[in-house]
């Protein structure tokens, strides 16, 4: 009953969802594409000849996510066709930057009872992987009714979450018990999606932790800042993925406690919002520069504009010390995991708990520091520069923190493996 009433909802909501899509378009156009898979409509061409693994990735940080995962697959099981699903433009894209045309990428439809029958009859996977925390009760649902095993990887999920999940109990409990395994990042999570119903639940660690930055982006990174440093002598402090709110913080926090010799790299975590945060800037009067204008630095610059995709490994390379967006506003923190394993200082604001385990586990080893907001950023900032000895500690300690919980992939595979061994028999 709890499910009928669910669907009902979505049913109801679905015009609102298209119109949603429809806004979105106004800063990506690429939301107005490929809207038919958003409804189950697939064409008549089959995706692939070759038994399938379909892995759920919704957005940009979960596709980067399954990198180590896929090398294994692809590695131990190469007569299997990986397939993605996203539900971003940006995921999709990412998958396409990653994999090239060496997987099959498409939407996963809306959690309605027909668009995902024909989603899976389209699809036919032998076995599903729902990164982090994606819980479609028809979803699950459609997936039992096939016979095909789903798991949930690299599940997350914070105690606000769970407080959420659990105004509807029955619901959330059916649908966590339709999962064959779930791999959970920490203990914790663990704990709190067992309370919600889960069961086979296996603690595997995060998947990020296993993610290397590629090689030519540290080393673009690098000449970056060398360039940087022989140009101007400046330090530069990146602002990394920063979501709405958290730019006009910092600049103003800047404005009223400069920071002398400073080059302040912003990269927003939504291209979306690229142009805003560089209308925002000149308001306040920093001497802005692009990333896409592909120019040198020039001396007079003050902001750095980080409008690309696929970069933040370079970033962070080039950056004396950064700090985490989604931090300093109630947003959660985006991965931190990606800088420590780059060995970039690292600043945190309050706002943490997406990356609760992660963030209490670099600071406790000291590869970052703790700012109430963004006054403490620049002041904690301002001490860190004048001290060299300081920075390079926090950029060891956090490499051999990333270093340390690596391994999360070769479990992950290994519990996949027990529904796709009896498969390729």
């Amino acid at each position: 009953m709890a499910r009928r009433i669910y669907t009902l909802a979505v049913l109801l909501l679905l015009p609102f969802a298209l119109l949603h899509l429809l806004w979105r378009a106004r800063r990506q156009p690429e939301y107005l594409r490929h809207w038919g898979e958003r409804l189950g409509r697939y064409g008549s061409r089959r995706i692939s000849a070759a038994p399938v693994i379909w892995i759920h990735a919704v957005s940009v940080g979960e596709t980067r996510a399954t990198q180590p995962l896929v090398a294994l697959l692809r590695a131990r099981h190469p007569e299997y066709a990986i397939v993605f699903s996203h539900t971003t433009p940006t995921g999709r894209a990412t998958s396409l930057e990653i994999y090239s045309d060496q997987i099959g990428r498409l939407y996963l439809p809306y959690d309605t009872p027909g668009a995902l029958r024909r989603f899976l009859a389209h699809l036919n996977p032998v076995v599903g992987v729902i990164m982090e925390t994606e819980i479609w009760p028809n979803l699950v649902a459609a997936c039992r009714q096939r016979n095909i095993p789903l798991l949930l990887v690299n599940a997350r999920l914070s105690a606000r979450s769970a407080r959420r999940y659990a105004l509807l109990p029955g619901l959330t409990r059916s649908a966590l018990q339709g999962f064959a395994a779930v791999a959970a990042q920490t203990e914790e999570d663990g704990r709190r999606l067992q309370a919600l119903g889960a069961q086979r639940v296996t603690v595997s660690g995060n998947l990020k932790f296993d993610s290397s930055p590629a090689r030519e982006l540290i080393e673009r990174g690098r000449a970056w800042r060398s360039a940087w440093r022989e140009a101007t002598g400046k330090r530069v402090l990146l602002a990394a993925s920063t979501r709405e709110g958290e730019e006009a913080l910092i600049l103003e926090a800047l404005r009223r406690h400069p920071i002398d010799r400073l080059l302040l790299l912003i990269v927003p975590r939504h291209p979306q919002r690229f142009d805003a945060v560089a209308e925002l800037a000149t308001k306040l009067g920093f001497k802005l520069q692009r990333r896409s204008s592909d120019q040198p630095l020039a001396p007079q610059t003050q902001l750095w504009l980080g409008d690309s995709m696929g970069e933040m490994s370079a970033y962070y390379a080039a950056a004396d010390l950064a700090v985490i967006g989604g931090s300093l506003l109630p947003y959660g923190s985006q991965n931190l995991i990606e800088a420590c394993a780059a060995g970039t200082p690292l600043l945190i604001g309050p706002s943490t708990f997406n990356f609760a385990w992660a963030a209490a586990a670099a600071l406790d080893c000291g590869a970052a520091r703790p700012v109430a907001d963004a006054d403490a950023l620049v002041a904690v900032a301002r001490e860190l520069f004048a001290d060299q000895h300081k920075l390079s500690a926090m950029g060891e300690a956090g490499r051999d923190f990333a270093s340390r919980h690596r391994g999360a992939s070769e479990r992950t595979v290994e519990i996949l493996e027990r529904y796709l061994i009896p498969a390729a028999r």
